[in-house]
C-alpha cells in the first residue's frame, strides 16, 4: 500500500486523497445499512454503478472529495465532500464514516478540517448540510464542529420507513474564522 497524499493532518483523523485501492471499502461503508437509515436513500448502490462513477468523480472540480483517516496509521474511515456551487462559492457538506467508526468523536473532527479546508483553501463563502432530524448524534458532531441550525424541510426524508424532518445546518466563513482564531 502506498503513503496516502495528506491534505490536512488533524489530531486523531486527517483529510487525505481519494485513493482508488479503498474503493470497495467506500462501497462497503455506503451500502451499509446504517448509512442507508442516515443518509435516507432507501436503496443500496450496485459495485458497477460506484466504481463506474469514480473517474468522473475525480475530475469534477466541484465535487472535492477528501478520505478520513486516523492519523497515527492512516487507516480509511470515512469520506468527506464537498458539493460546490461555484457561482455564489458556497457548498454541500456531506460525510460518511465506516460503521466501525462510528460513535468515536471523528465525525466532529473531520468534519472541522474539511471546513477549515473550505473556508481557508476553496475561500467559500458558505456551507451547509441537511441531517435527518432523529440523528441526533450527527446533529451534535455537526454542532460541534461549527454547523448552525439554518431551517427544515418538513417531512421530506425518511426514517426507519416513516417520514421526518430533515434539518438545514450551516456555517459561514466568518464564524468560522472567529471560531477557529479563537480556538
Amino acid at each position: 500500500m502506498t503513503s496516502p497524499h495528506i491534505l490536512l493532518p488533524g489530531q486523531r483523523v486527517s483529510l487525505a486523497m481519494p485513493n482508488r485501492d479503498h474503493l470497495p471499502d467506500y462501497h462497503r461503508w455506503e451500502n451499509d445499512p446504517g448509512t442507508i437509515l442516515g443518509f435516507g436513500t432507501q436503496v443500496t448502490q450496485s459495485w458497477e454503478v460506484r466504481a463506474g462513477g469514480w473517474e468522473g468523480q475525480r475530475a469534477n472540480r466541484d465535487y472535492p472529495q477528501f478520505e478520513v483517516i486516523t492519523t497515527d496509521d492512516h487507516t480509511p474511515v470515512g469520506l468527506a465532500t464537498l458539493q460546490i456551487d461555484g457561482a455564489v462559492r458556497t457548498a454541500e457538506f456531506v460525510i460518511l464514516l465506516a460503521p466501525e467508526a462510528r460513535g468515536k468523536g471523528l465525525a466532529t473532527e473531520a468534519t472541522a478540517l474539511t471546513l477549515r479546508w473550505a473556508f481557508e483553501y476553496a475561500a467559500l463563502r458558505m456551507v451547509w448540510l441537511k441531517v435527518l432530524e432523529p440523528n441526533s448524534s450527527g446533529i451534535a458532531a455537526y454542532q460541534k464542529a461549527g454547523f448552525q441550525p439554518a431551517g427544515r424541510l418538513r417531512q421530506s426524508g425518511y426514517w426507519l420507513g416513516r417520514p421526518c424532518d430533515e434539518l438545514l445546518m450551516d456555517t459561514v466563513a466568518d464564524d468560522y474564522l472567529v471560531t477557529s482564531e479563537t480556538a
